[in-house]
């Protein structure tokens, strides 16, 4: 499948386009270092920091098909820019948030808008790259710009957050999206569907109240346990998910297109990205969690100590469409997640006394193992659909990752609380006030925070009793993110057909 090759035009415009691509994990990493310091100046509790990353993600996952759609329809590099000027200032409202529910509306704001950047992104790359080998090498830049931002996020973000006050983490976005608006409107041509029909309107409800429901249920099952209010949003958001399907196979002009689905590679794909990044978030956050209130770095030294693990993901990405050249691509995903499992392994034996050089090589070992499979799987799912449906593939290759990657943080972050606070149940010490006792069986950076108006005697257990009941969560994370990458692998390699 070769069409007409690009040239200087495409290839300068796909350096505008690396720019969302960057910006989208390093916004992530950067909150990720940001939440102590939140913690600390918002008096945040540990729900509301899951939700401060979490709706982020979860608004961006419910608004990416629709935003997908009407890209085909009224241009995507329109849809592009206008996101990029609605994103930059939902960041300026969350780094001046006064409280957690005002960030948290501002990370919703900032979810909404950023809906718009990777559907776009990866739509454009697909219309301008029609050559089948030059897309899988643009889509592998694309991948690695993402873990581009995975590397300089934390690095920026820690020197940042050495000298300034937490919300300067969130300003990063301002000048990235600045140049976008410059550059964007003179490097990328507008291209849209040649067919466009109307926009499925209620449909796009149908996925926000599909969505949005089973977030919140079972954000909230994690959080309080099962009670009939959580439950019963679950079942209104699995009923609501149930009439979209039903909608969209009637429709002549669907938002998802579902016989996309009816390929076995392409579902296939579809959920080696969405399983993929559900244990990359979950444990990209609780790495950085563990590097500042386990091992006691400061952010610039934890994003120091984050920083090689972007390397594997970047040389993954970047090298993995020159292997699938010689060797068929789901041998290269399925061999990436068994190499990314031996690494969950190695995490699974950090220490609580803050076991940086296990931790950094099963990070390393993680992402060389999955960037090869974030490029690929990627450009299965973008290459599969033809050009006026770019914007619906794109959608589904953000969308899937997207969802997976929120309930990787919302999931794997639960069962490192659950474990917590079943330890800090029994393990606090005798003598330790009760105001300080109730912090530090909420969350490990309470802890931290309440030992500091205790004298050495009592504050050195405590801390050293909650650094250890939250390295027992991210063990558990840990190996239940090794079976998911074994058990994907085995799907990979027994039923997709390179």
């Amino acid at each position: 499948m070769r069409g007409e090759r690009a040239g200087v035009r495409e290839w300068t415009g796909l350096a505008v386009l690396a720019l969302p691509a960057l910006l989208a994990s390093l916004e992530l990493t950067v909150t990720h270092l940001a939440l102590p310091a939140i913690a600390a100046d918002l008096a945040a509790s540990s729900t509301q920091l899951l939700w401060i990353v979490d709706v982020y993600a979860f608004l961006l996952a419910a608004v990416l098909i629709p935003v997908g759609a009407v890209g085909d329809r009224v241009g995507r590099r329109r849809v592009l820019l206008i996101g990029s000027l609605g994103y930059g200032v939902a960041s300026v409202l969350a780094a001046y948030a006064p409280d957690p529910a005002l960030l948290i509306a501002a990370r919703a704001l900032m979810g909404v808008t950023g809906a718009t950047l990777m559907p776009s992104t990866l739509s454009l790359t697909a219309a301008m790259f029609r050559d089948a080998h030059q897309r899988a090498v643009a889509i592998g830049v694309i991948v690695a710009s993402v873990s581009g931002g995975t590397a300089i996020g934390p690095l920026v973000g820690g020197w940042l957050l050495e000298r300034f006050w937490w919300g300067s983490a969130f300003l990063l976005a301002t000048p990235v999206m600045a140049v976008l608006l410059v550059a964007g409107p003179l490097l990328l041509p507008e291209h849209r569907a040649p067919r466009r029909g109307r926009l499925d309107v209620a449909g796009a409800v149908l996925v926000l109240l599909a969505v949005l429901p089973v977030v919140y249920g079972l954000k909230q099952v994690a959080a309080d346990g099962l009670d009939v209010v959580p439950v019963g949003a679950v079942v209104v958001g699995a009923a609501m998910a149930v009439l979209f399907v039903r909608r969209q196979r009637r429709l002549a002009d669907p938002l998802v297109d579902l016989g996309l689905f009816a390929d076995r590679a392409f579902r296939t794909a579809a959920a080696t990205l969405t399983f993929g990044i559900f244990v990359l978030w979950g444990s990209n956050y609780a790495i950085a969690q563990y590097l500042q209130l386990v091992a006691g770095l400061s952010p610039l030294h934890a994003g120091l100590w984050t920083a090689p693990s972007a390397a594997g993901v970047i040389a993954g990405s970047l090298l993995a469409p020159r292997i699938a050249r010689r060797v068929p691509a789901v041998v290269v995903i399925g061999v990436g997640l068994i190499v990314s499992a031996v690494g969950y392994l190695v995490l699974a034996a950090v220490a609580p006394s803050g076991d940086l050089a296990h931790l950094v090589l099963g990070a390393i070992v993680v992402s060389a193992g999955l960037g090869p499979m974030m490029a690929l799987a990627t450009d299965m799912v973008v290459g599969s659909a033809p050009v006026e449906r770019a914007g619906a593939a794109a959608a589904i290759s953000s969308t899937a990752p997207q969802i997976g990657g929120a309930f990787g943080v919302a999931v794997l972050g639960s069962i490192i609380t659950a474990v917590y606070r079943d330890a800090m149940a029994t393990d606090v010490p005798a003598g330790v006030p009760d105001t300080a006792a109730h912090a530090a069986r909420d969350n490990l950076g309470t802890a931290a925070a309440a030992v500091r108006q205790l004298p050495a005697s009592l504050a050195d257990p405590l801390l050293g009793a909650a650094r250890a009941g939250f390295t027992s969560g991210f063990h558990v994370t840990s190996l239940v993110s090794a079976v998911l990458m074994v058990l994907l692998a085995v799907l990979v390699l027994r039923r997709t057909h390179g």
